[in-house]
């Protein structure tokens, strides 16, 4: 079996090789932790992109869509706490001359005691089969126990000292920890520092009287300054949602694992705004709409975890990540916050501008509490992708790449293929996508073998490729091929649109 790193490598190629991602301008050696999404990539980027936001703005009769400017006001981010606490706690190798974030090298050392613990369990699934009762397994092995207490008490110091700003305490956990760098093994370390992540730029035709500005480190403070001008235009009453998607920009110093810590991503965030003492219920309930949502792509229960934050943001009083299992382990993929009034009262503070509700069913004025749901679009491109490609051992002792996405996900949803380049097989290929190229994603692929080309949609992805013969042009029949169950049928023409809308249509991944 291959192992997470030999994968992670396969990711980053594949998605290379058949035009899902590149390295940003790679023509002049590239630029650190920037990324452009390839033809095949900006589909399946897309793709997600309206997945998120059919089920959460269309299927959702109270919450609606917002495309906020990139550049704000720059007293919105002194407003929001931006610019005294958007830091990462920093930390330099004196011997590899290479830097990391001291609180992701302790949550790595924490991960591994999680899967030690793990194992454990696995170990014991295994040797007792079906009698197997894990809950009482892991309240009663003492090394499950010593593991699962290790991870909880280095967590809970970490978020302590993060919290008191005591970084001096983050550099001696570092330490007492033995943890080295993940590269070279060095455990010379320097002092651990703070670091601002947001980039600043100018508006203004001089230098003399250019303002300074900050690219948005987040989408989230836009849809908080347009609470009130959405909330009256379209007569909304709480509770209610502001959904958006956008790019954001972060200085990451420490950008690594291909993209899942870039310096500029988007992501997909929705603002809900509810009554003060209701925000802990609604907390509950995005917390299970979210996890629903994942789980409905199908990618495996077993890859989806909650994390409740041992540090609370100071905006927060209630926070988790949906975890999910990535190549490289267990990272966030999607936040869920109770941010309570912080964000609305601190603009109405600087702003001098009331950001108030008048809710007639209490008649009462009030600001409003919010819950935030607020996922990377790229990171969860990353997670499907890394899951879909897989390597299969098949019937005849060969193998073959296949990127088993989502059909609803996949950048092309079906390749037709005439068996021969002559014979007037190619014409009524054409007039099959002529048909199909108004609802779905297709594409016309005439070059190799047709063993090979049903090899090369394997690899790209594709969930049907439709090939026309001989015998198409006296019954008007073609054969399908299912992408991962490689079982073909004989299907007459006019059926192609129906089955493949069957597949693809998001009513019934959704539901």
């Amino acid at each position: 079996m291959i192992n997470k790193d030999e994968h992670f490598k396969r990711v980053v190629s594949h998605a290379k090789e058949y035009g899902y991602i590149f390295g940003s301008s790679e023509i002049y050696d590239g630029l650190s932790a920037v990324y452009d999404y390839a033809q095949n990539g900006v589909e399946l980027k897309n793709n997600i992109r309206t997945y998120w936001w059919k089920s959460m703005v269309q299927m959702h009769q109270n919450i609606v869509g917002l495309d906020a400017a990139i550049l704000m006001h720059p007293t919105t981010w002194k407003a929001s706490g931006h610019v005294d606490a958007f830091n990462d706690p920093l930390i330099d190798n004196k011997d590899s001359q290479k830097r990391y974030r001291a609180d992701v090298l302790i949550e790595d050392f924490a991960e591994k005691l999680h899967q030690k613990a793990q194992k454990e369990i696995e170990k014991a699934r295994t040797r007792f089969g079906e009698s197997f009762d894990e809950a009482q397994f892991v309240v009663t092995n003492e090394r499950v126990i010593k593991y699962q207490t290790q991870q909880k008490e280095i967590l809970e110091r970490m978020a302590r000292s993060l919290e008191k700003e005591d970084l001096a305490d983050v550099k001696a956990l570092i330490e007492e920890l033995e943890i080295a760098d993940p590269d070279t093994g060095s455990k010379n370390w320097t002092d651990v520092r703070q670091f601002n992540l947001m980039f600043g730029t100018k508006l203004g035709a001089s230098a003399e009287n250019a303002t300074d500005l900050y690219l948005r480190p987040e989408t989230a403070q836009g849809i908080f300054v347009n609470f009130l001008n959405v909330q009256k235009s379209g007569r909304m009453k709480i509770p209610f949602g502001i959904a958006q998607t956008g790019k954001a920009f972060r200085n990451e110093i420490v950008a690594r694992q291909f993209i899942f810590r870039m310096r500029e991503f988007e992501q997909m965030e929705m603002q809900f705004f509810v009554r003060p003492g209701e925000e802990l219920k609604w907390y509950e309930h995005w917390k299970e709409k979210r996890l629903n949502w994942h789980l409905s792509l199908g990618l495996g229960k077993e890859n989806y975890r909650f994390h409740d934050h041992e540090k609370l943001a100071h905006y927060a009083n209630a926070a988790t990540d949906i975890e999910f299992d990535f190549p490289f382990g267990f990272k966030e993929l999607e936040g869920i916050h109770s941010r309570t009034d912080f964000d609305l009262k601190a603009h109405e503070k600087f702003s001098g501008k009331k950001l108030q509700f008048f809710d007639p069913e209490i008649n009462e004025n009030y600001v409003p509490y919010v819950v935030e749901t607020s996922l990377g679009l790229d990171r969860m491109f990353l997670a499907v992708f890394s899951k879909a490609l897989k390597e299969e051992a098949l019937e005849d002792g060969s193998t073959r790449i296949v990127l088993q996405l989502p059909s609803i996900l996949a950048p092309t949803k079906a390749a037709i293929l005439p068996l021969v380049k002559k014979d007037g097989l190619p014409e009524i290929a054409q007039r099959i996508i002529d048909t199909l190229k108004w609802d779905f994603n297709v594409t016309y692929d005439e070059k190799d073998a047709i063993g090979r080309r049903y090899r090369r949609q394997d690899a790209v992805g594709t969930p049907f490729c439709i090939t026309v013969d001989h015998d198409t042009k006296v019954d008007h029949t073609v054969t399908i091929r299912y992408r991962d169950s490689m079982k073909q049928e004989r299907v007459p023409i006019d059926k192609l649109y129906d089955i493949i809308h069957q597949e693809v249509t998001i009513k019934n991944w959704l539901t």
